[in-house]
């Protein structure tokens, strides 16, 4: 069973950037599309950046980049120019269908970024 566990978050100024990181284990990410998704309070969940199977990047939100290193299996979602309004909890997830147009299947807990001075 694929498990999924964000670190990185934190509390960065405006300007500032961070490194996300998600961590799997049972399994081997680079057989899923990986996903990071974020949402803030009162708002919808959103799709900031996808990479398929394949390791094609499927969407990547303006300012933020997604890699992989499979010999970690670990996936990253680089933020930077970050503004207050990137304040959100963030997720991975991961879809074993392959493609960033699937359904993500699991999901990792969270991790909370807060931008403000």
């Amino acid at each position: 069973q694929l498990q999924l566990v964000e670190s990185g978050g934190g509390l960065v100024q405006p300007g500032g950037s961070l490194r996300l990181s998600c961590a799997a284990s049972g399994a081997t990410l680079n057989n899923y599309a990986i996903g990071w998704f974020r949402q803030a309070p009162g708002k919808e969940r959103e799709k900031v950046s996808c990479a398929s199977r394949r390791g094609n990047v499927d969407y990547v939100k303006d300012r933020f980049t997604i890699s992989r290193d499979n010999a970690k299996n670990t996936v990253y979602l680089q933020m930077n120019s970050l503004r207050p309004d990137d304040s959100a909890v963030y997720y991975c997830a991961a879809s074993s269908t392959g493609i960033c147009m699937g359904t993500f299947n699991y999901w990792g807990q969270g991790t909370q970024v807060i931008v403000s001075s």
